[in-house]
């Protein structure tokens, strides 16, 4: 049981890299919510499936089109909530662009855990405003190797943009904003910037640990 429970715990590290990196591929014909999903996650797979690839090179080919499919102004306005007031023009511009980094930082090193799990689309339906959630569950190769992920998006000039990423019903917005929120009350909006560039430099999370990853089941 304690090796089964701590395979899963590993699995579930590289499912939640999944889950966000899936963020990050071109869709170029998707229309709707389900169709961007389902789109992405089918590009982004073959790249984590290449054996020719090591982790740089697959977060390499998916990090620089990140930017077309996940709105980052937003997210970066949900994970500060109240605190994005205090932020000038330009540290909002330049949070975005870390922030955006921090996230690949964060997961991109897991990518090379991923082993062929399957990602299925369960379901989808509109939020409020207008968003709209998608359901997803990314099976492993036992029956407790799963999470589910649900992805929201919001409707946007050029198409459907994520917003957040909900893993085992934990907000990624959620989890950032707390952290976040403590780093503006010890130290400000500029300790907050230079402790992500410290970080993004490092290859290091603000996050703590246990943060990192939904609880083996």
């Amino acid at each position: 049981m304690i090796a089964s429970s701590q395979r899963s715990h590993r699995l579930a590290t590289a499912l939640v890299a999944i889950a966000l990196l899936t963020l990050q591929a071109p869709v170029a014909r998707a229309v709707s919510p389900r169709e961007t999903i389902q789109e992405t996650m089918d590009r982004v797979l073959v790249v984590l499936r290449d054996p020719g690839l090591d982790s740089k090179a697959k977060v390499t080919r998916i990090e620089p089109i990140a930017a077309d499919h996940f709105d980052f102004d937003t997210v970066s306005r949900l994970v500060l909530a109240q605190n994005w007031k205090q932020l000038s023009d330009e540290q909002k511009r330049e949070f975005a662009r870390l922030f955006q980094k921090h996230l690949s930082v964060t997961y991109g090193k897991s990518v090379d855990s991923y082993v062929d799990q399957k990602v299925v689309i369960t379901g989808d339906h509109e939020e409020a405003r207008g968003d709209w959630t998608v359901q997803t569950k990314i099976v492993g190769d036992a029956p407790d190797d799963e999470v589910m992920v649900d992805y929201r998006l919001r409707k946007e000039e050029k198409g459907w943009k994520i917003i957040d990423v909900v893993v085992e019903r934990i907000s990624l917005v959620s989890n950032f904003r707390s952290q976040l929120r403590e780093l503006i009350s010890n130290g400000g909006v500029d300790h907050t910037l230079e402790v992500l560039r410290e970080k993004n430099a490092a290859g290091q999370s603000i996050l703590p640990e246990e943060k990192l990853r939904p609880q083996p089941k």
